[in-house]
């Protein structure tokens, strides 16, 4: 029991005592920044379980088997079994998801590797083409949205109108337009001798529609963005270059593109972590079975003939790896420019 010789104010003891002030004196002894640092681990905390927590489950449901048993909702564990059934090509969801682009001109499948590699080289495909042309195009039209002109604010609206389209309608827009007996794209290919007779049922016809419809719809957003770094470039440079006798070249060269990299450069980021995830525009205008990228296979395994989970969850896991792998390489190689990614 505790008496009045070992008992502090207000009924701590003098060990609670000596702990608290401990705690207050560590406190006290540490840096502005390691204070600062100390009060965000609780939302860091927060962040690091509302990033991994939906990647992790996916890792355990990808450990589970397809087969399942009464109303489990899961089959039992097979450790790494999916991936490697995956990895080798051995699994159902060929049969379900590739059939028909086996038999479709696709350039991948004449090469006979597994569905998967092809799957992973339709994305990766479709990401560096689609993002190139949009930062090129993006590029062009934020340089004339930069100059004062008649009627600039026009043009503005019918740049972003694409933008504003939903990703459904979009697909839709381009289905009809490349439909044998209904739209002007089929016959307007042929004569420019880039498509067959039916492009959306040939894969490396309908790649190059899907290729067509993103760039037209998101060169409106990497244009946005780089008109913003424009609009934040110093006009006074350029005043001073002309004085100095800089060409439009030089100018452009030594003082535009220095000075609006770090938005180009995030615009990139985003735009090629989109086009790695396509999906809604791929289904809605060609088909998931004609241009097969990663997503598609997820989708095609969860919800497609069989619903095979675990399967579809190692997918999916992969095609985070992948996504995080290609995202990471991407910050390293400008982790020494002006870019801003820290």
């Amino acid at each position: 029991m505790a008496t009045d010789t070992d008992t502090g104010i207000g009924g701590e003891t003098p060990e609670r005592d000596r702990t608290g002030n401990a705690v207050v004196n560590w406190m006290e002894n540490l840096s502005e920044a390691a204070y600062a640092y100390l009060l965000l681990i609780p939302s860091f905390l927060l962040l690091a379980f509302i990033a991994f927590y939906p990647l992790i489950m996916t890792f355990v449901m990808s450990l589970r088997e397809d087969e399942t048993r009464g109303n489990e909702a899961l089959g039992g564990f097979v450790g790494v079994e999916n991936y490697v059934d995956v990895l080798t090509g051995d699994v159902r969801l060929a049969q379900q998801f590739m059939d028909v682009t086996l038999t479709s001109s696709f350039p991948f499948v004449d090469f006979g590797v597994p569905f998967l590699q092809q799957a992973l080289f339709v994305t990766l495909g479709f990401a560096i083409i689609s993002v190139f042309f949009e930062t090129l195009f993006g590029f062009g039209q934020a340089l004339i949205l930069d100059q004062e002109f008649r009627g600039r604010r026009w043009v503005r609206v019918a740049i972003i109108l694409p933008w504003a389209v939903p990703i459904v309608i979009q697909g839709m827009i381009f289905f009809l337009m490349f439909q044998p007996e209904v739209g002007f794209g089929t016959d307007l290919g042929q004569w420019l001798g880039l498509f067959g007779p039916n492009p959306l049922a040939d894969s490396q016809d309908a790649f190059v529609i899907v290729l067509v419809a993103d760039i037209w719809k998101s060169t409106a957003f990497m244009a946005l963005l780089i008109l913003a770094g424009l609009q934040s470039v110093d006009r006074s440079l350029y005043d001073v270059a002309r004085v100095s006798g800089a060409s439009p070249w030089q100018r452009f060269r030594m003082i535009t593109l220095p000075l609006i990299l770090p938005a180009l450069l995030v615009a990139m980021l985003f735009r090629t972590m989109d086009a790695m995830r396509v999906y809604g525009l791929i289904e809605s205008s060609v088909g998931c079975t004609t241009v097969p990228s990663l997503t598609c296979m997820v989708v095609e395994a969860m919800f497609g003939g069989t619903r095979i989970f675990g399967t579809a969850a190692a997918v999916a896991f992969m095609t985070a790896l992948v996504i995080g792998l290609f995202i990471t390489v991407y910050i390293v190689l400008f982790r020494d420019t002006e870019a801003g990614f820290y």
